[in-house]
């Protein structure tokens, strides 16, 4: 045994013991650290953090463990530092609350951004990664200087979280992250609205509009009946680079509306700073006709700033629900206000986790919205006049579908899936007619379809994917019954067409197509991410707008998928529905939207 005598600055010894065991320094033991727990939970954290990058399949048990998995390891890695490191005492106690107030100082400086996913996707595996990683390279310093080493790279870990921002997360729980410093899209869009106005509306020009509204193209979400089919159009496949080029192409505020069309009439909603705006865009030139704007601003961290809703155009007017649950009426010429209602004091509720989705349905004189309300203020209708309420049914809290009028089992019936039941309500005073109990352990987000008159699919990424019902009636006593649930289609928030027998659609991140009559897989190809889909039943064609902004046209056959062509629209995160009106294409994301003119068949 040696001893070594070292003088301080301060003039002070300090005496250190050298064993086979350790180091001993000032009456305490340095041992190597114990490195394989930590080695293990390093491995587990870093795995599980990206293990959402290895399924394009993403179940609800994966999504859980990409997102709670890091923070379970990050646990570990602290117990194993308390209980089982061979650290010293002074170290164990020192390097715990030196690791907590990192985090917490890290917590209070992050942009609210980061806040939720962002700090367990990001800041929570960083700093705690790396925490195990330093202690696994300093395990054989015997001495102080590997906790001060190890809390150092812990804080940058930690603080590296304080230079970004997120706007939410794609598809496959990515975040979309950007340094802190660098304006965002919606930013630059305010920047570059300073002082300007308006367009000024000639009388010539809105009498031109009452032609448009008599019969608008696309009045509603997804279309007319909801059902994303557009009729009347046959698509060249012979695509030049002149398809690419936009015939516009403009900023817009961030949100996930889609588009509704009457005439030379573009309506959507979108978010312009701490104001939700309803934008009336001229579809020859991106210009905007008229604004209309209320001071709300709704965010949640995964699907980031901005209405959720599509305007819908009927009897005249312009009905909208902003992500606050503001379902307002206005003059679709003019952009002014008819009537506003709260739906958070109708239904006495706050907004669900990613706001109010619900674009608005005009069935004769009532317009008819969820909102989730206790007891019977789950589905509401108002008086497309005055706003009254005139009739409310009970409902399930939380959807992200719309209602949908549909034709099933020889009636017309208002069909509204929440996440624990499909409801059937007779749409003229809201009598429920069907409750099918078919509880999600998710969120539901796609619309109801019905084919063959008697039968409705409905569709959820968890549990048992897409469901066929048989719908019967008799003696005024409505029945459902299963048929198939089918695993192989199981849409999140991506809505499925439908299209001679099958059903094309989007299985979790993959394009598929499924046999209608069994549920059973034709084929499973085309990775487009998180996108959308429209029919153009006329010519069997499936025009597919991509989560990263692509346009890709596909025959639709169950044999095989065929891409016929293909070019990117627009930049950055795209979950918009698309839209064609003729050989015009118009889409949009939460940065972009573009008009692009696509060569007709003949």
């Amino acid at each position: 045994m040696t001893e070594v005598n070292d003088q301080t600055e301060s003039g002070t010894a300090e005496s250190v013991e050298s064993t086979d065991s350790g180091n001993i320094s000032n009456g305490q033991i340095y041992k190597p650290l114990r490195t394989w727990p930590p080695i293990l939970f390093v491995i587990g954290l870093v795995a599980s953090r990206f293990l959402t990058l290895l399924f394009e399949d993403l179940s609800i048990f994966i999504m859980m463990v990409g997102i709670f998995g890091p923070i379970v390891f990050g646990v570990l890695l602290l117990l194993w530092w308390s209980f089982a490191s061979r650290a010293t005492g002074k170290e164990r106690i020192v390097g715990i609350l030196c690791v907590i107030a990192i985090a917490a100082i890290t917590f209070a400086i992050i942009d609210k951004s980061m806040i939720g996913p962002g700090m367990m996707r990001t800041t929570v595996p960083m700093g705690l990664g790396l925490f195990g990683l330093t202690a696994i390279l300093c395990a054989n310093i015997l001495s102080f200087k590997r906790t001060v080493i190890i809390l150092l790279v812990t804080m940058f870990g930690f603080g590296f979280s304080s230079l970004l921002r997120s706007e939410g997360m794609w598809g496959n729980f990515e975040l979309g992250l950007h340094w802190r410093w660098v304006p965002s899209a919606e930013d630059l869009l305010l920047a570059g609205q300073d002082g300007k106005s308006n367009i000024e509306l000639s009388k010539k020009r809105i009498s031109e509009f009452d032609g448009y509204l008599k019969n608008p193209e696309w009045p509603a979400f997804r279309g007319n009946l909801r059902n994303g089919i557009q009729e009347g159009i046959a698509l060249a496949t012979d695509w030049n680079q002149d398809v690419s080029s936009p015939l516009w192409k403009i900023p817009v505020g961030p949100g996930w509306s889609s588009f509704s069309v009457a005439g030379e009439m573009l309506f959507t909603q979108e978010q312009r700073g701490e104001m939700e705006t309803i934008v009336c865009y001229d579809s020859k030139s991106g210009n905007e006709i008229w604004t209309q704007q209320i001071n709300s601003r709704f965010s949640d961290p995964l699907g980031g700033p901005g209405p959720r809703a599509t305007p819908t155009i009927a009897k005249g007017q312009l009905f909208v629900m902003g992500g606050n649950g503001h379902l307002i009426s206005l003059d679709p010429k003019t952009g002014d206000i008819v009537w506003k209602k709260d739906i958070r004091k109708v239904a006495d509720r706050e907004p669900p986790g990613w706001g109010f989705s619900s674009s608005p349905l005009v069935v004769k004189s009532l317009v008819i919205v969820h909102a989730g309300g206790k007891d019977d203020k789950g589905t509401l209708a108002f008086d497309i006049k005055t706003g009254e309420l005139k009739w409310s049914a009970s409902a399930g809290d939380h959807s992200y579908s719309s209602p949908n009028l549909i034709t099933v089992a020889g009636e017309k019936v208002v069909a509204m899936l929440t996440n624990k039941e499909l409801n059937l309500l007779n749409p003229a005073d809201g009598k429920v007619l069907l409750n099918y109990p078919c509880e999600s352990m998710g969120h539901r987000v796609v619309q109801p379809q019905v084919v063959e008159e008697d039968y409705i699919l409905i569709g959820d990424a968890a549990g048992e994917g897409t469901v066929k019902l048989h719908i019967t009636k008799k003696d005024d006593q409505w029945l459902a019954e299963s048929v198939w649930s089918s695993r192989y289609l199981k849409p999140d928030f991506n809505d499925f067409v439908i299209y001679q027998g099958h059903l094309y659609g989007f299985d979790g991140m993959i394009f598929t197509c499924i046999s209608l009559e069994d549920g059973k897989r034709k084929w499973k190809r085309g990775r487009y991410g998180k996108g959308q889909v429209l029919l153009l039943e006329e010519a069997g064609q499936l025009l597919v707008l991509s989560e990263e902004g692509d346009v890709v046209l596909l025959k639709a056959d169950p044999s095989a998928h065929t891409e016929l062509a293909k070019f990117h629209a627009i930049d950055g995160k795209t979950w918009n529905h698309p839209v064609i009106i003729g050989d015009r294409l118009y889409v949009r994301n939460s940065e972009q939207a573009a008009a692009f003119r696509l060569p007709l068949a003949n």
